[in-house]
């Protein structure tokens, strides 16, 4: 499973910030067996994040996007905007699933504005930027992505853990 991980940050894009979210996020799918081939970093521009996500999943290859960043609401947040435009398909279930996740630690994850949703065969799914935020949806979201990505490429529930 192929997976690419961008950082949207206009600080981090200036080099006025250490990006830990991505490099979390990249060392955790690493752990669960994902190859991860892409790593970026953008500012918080619409123009700038559509491209990269387009690229990506239409010329990379990627499985898996996972973005760090820009999901609050602050006036430049607009990777949910972007994501909702690209995305072929939502998948609110899974954005749904990481807010619950951060619900459990602090009331302020009802704050992140994340989607998720297809692009053809690339799930592209959005975190916040802090890196416990990160570390939250991570925890939410890697026991259900290899069954998306085998769903995805048209596999059956047979591989889905019992209840």
């Amino acid at each position: 499973m192929r997976a690419a991980v961008l950082t949207c940050s206009d600080r981090c894009a200036r080099g006025e910030a250490v990006d830990t979210s991505g490099p979390h996020v990249v060392e955790r799918l690493r752990q669960a067996g994902f190859e991860v081939v892409e790593l970026g970093v953008v500012p918080d521009d619409a123009a700038a994040l559509g491209a990269v996500l387009r690229r990506w999943a239409d010329e990379a290859g990627v499985d898996v996007i996972i973005t760090t960043g820009g999901t609050g609401f602050s006036p430049r947040d607009v990777t949910p905007e972007v994501t909702l435009a690209v995305v072929d398909r939502r998948a609110p279930g899974i954005a749904e699933l990481i807010r619950l996740e951060g619900l459990r630690k602090t009331p302020h994850a009802c704050l992140s504005r994340g989607e998720a949703g297809l692009r053809g065969t690339t799930l592209i799914v959005n975190l916040p930027g802090s890196l416990k935020a990160v570390q939250d949806g991570m925890d939410a979201l890697l026991p259900i992505l290899p069954h998306a990505v085998r769903m995805i490429a048209g596999g059956d529930h047979s591989d889905a853990p019992a209840r």
